[in-house]
């Protein structure tokens, strides 16, 4: 999976009605964890977590569901879990339905934030995906966003009109996404002066 499609995964997650039970392994599949890496996990033969609530893949991540209120709390025993440790998590997220918190062990980085917002933060997991990250994606998911919203268009606008997906007709596809584009951001820094007049 990409970035893009990472973030429209974990977008849904957010969206949908929290499941206590359900969330660790929608959040595992959100960052492209197969059907069978999954499957094992909820037999339990690859899940060696010591936390109530908890769920370790092993080199990747140790997460728990906790009861409401206790978010900060369950984030600690994650930390100081010996399981966290000889499954070599790379972070660590602790959420109660109502807020999260995780951490990611290497840099000691954190984010906290009400359930409904941890989208925003998507690019903090990027490396559960095995996507290296840098402070700019960190630091702007909006411009990921931006970028899947227009892929989204560009893939229906081929679809409706599917001769300008030809090799003659390619660069005026171009030129009228770049023209679009112009209209998007003229219209989000004032350049227009009315409000939505493009959109």
């Amino acid at each position: 999976m990409n970035a893009v499609e990472i973030e429209a995964a974990i977008s849904e997650l957010a969206l949908q009605p929290f499941d206590a039970a359900e969330f660790p392994y929608e959040f595992l599949a959100a960052f492209g964890n197969k059907d069978t890496t999954l499957k094992r996990l909820r037999a339990g033969n690859n899940n060696a977590s010591d936390v109530p609530g908890g769920l370790l893949q092993r080199n990747n991540i140790h997460l728990a569901v906790c009861e409401p209120g206790a978010v900060g709390e369950t984030l600690k025993k994650l930390r100081a879990s010996p399981a966290t440790a000889k499954g070599k998590a790379k972070f660590i997220l602790a959420t109660d339905g109502q807020t999260l918190e995780a951490e990611e062990l290497a840099s000691g980085e954190t984010i906290a934030c009400d359930y409904a917002d941890f989208p925003n933060h998507f690019g903090f997991f990027l490396p559960l995906a095995g996507i290296s990250t840098i402070k700019e994606i960190k630091d702007n998911p909006i411009d990921v966003r931006a970028t899947g919203r227009l892929n989204k268009l560009y893939v229906e606008l081929l679809r409706e009109n599917p001769a300008w997906a030809s090799e003659v007709r390619r660069a005026d596809m171009n030129h009228f996404m770049a023209r679009l584009i112009f209209c998007f951001f003229a219209e989000d820094t004032d350049i227009f002066h009315e409000e939505g007049v493009f959109t």
